[in-house]
């Protein structure tokens, strides 16, 4: 049997990082087009995982490849905080979470050589220190967090604002690699 090639459906720059962590490199990505509205009363650990399932098969596969996806979640108790457009929302998400404590839900799916889905589902807690109305100001001013779940990217300036972490780091940044490594192995993905 043919070694599997790997597909990430991800248009996250983040995602492929992460996989070089571990020495893998897609051998194609392709950005899959779903519509990530929540569906009405959905939790956030229900809507992480149904994208990084619906990604994963939104993108073909072909002969000898599995797909990968995930999805990052950000919640403020029942409350999807989706990726932020633009600085308002970044404004607004930061002060939402100001000195308090949130889940990091990260969703990951993948579709081995037989179509089979797999998936996992990380969850983390976060918390941000009391933010000024100068550091939210000034983070809004970086830019950092527009396109990102919650409107903050912990790899990034965010990670100074950040007093507590409990859970997956790498499912917080966009993609929980403890569990990724343990789906492309049981997809008999080579890994080291």
């Amino acid at each position: 049997m043919a070694t599997p090639t790997l597909v990430l459906a991800s248009s996250s720059p983040r995602r492929r990082e992460l996989l070089a962590q571990i020495g893998v490199e897609p051998a194609r990505v392709q950005s899959p087009d779903i519509d990530e509205t929540p569906h009405d009363g959905e939790l956030p650990r229900v809507y992480a995982a149904r994208l990084a399932r619906e990604k994963a098969l939104a993108v073909p596969r072909g002969t000898g490849e599995i797909v990968l996806a995930g999805d990052t979640t950000v919640a403020l108790g029942r409350r999807i905080l989706n990726q932020a457009a633009d600085g308002d929302d970044v404004r607004r998400f930061l002060a939402l979470l100001s000195g308090r404590r949130h889940r990091v839900c990260s969703g990951v799916a993948v579709v081995d050589g037989d179509g089979k889905v797999r998936e996992k589902l990380s969850e983390s807690i976060v918390r941000f220190k009391r933010l000024s109305g100068e550091e939210i100001d000034a983070y809004v001013a970086s830019g950092e967090g527009i396109g990102k779940a919650g409107g903050y990217a912990i790899q990034g300036r965010a990670g100074a604002l950040i007093d507590f972490v409990s859970g997956s780091y790498t499912g917080v940044v966009g993609l929980p690699l403890y569990e990724t490594r343990i789906l492309l192995k049981s997809a008999a993905y080579p890994l080291g």
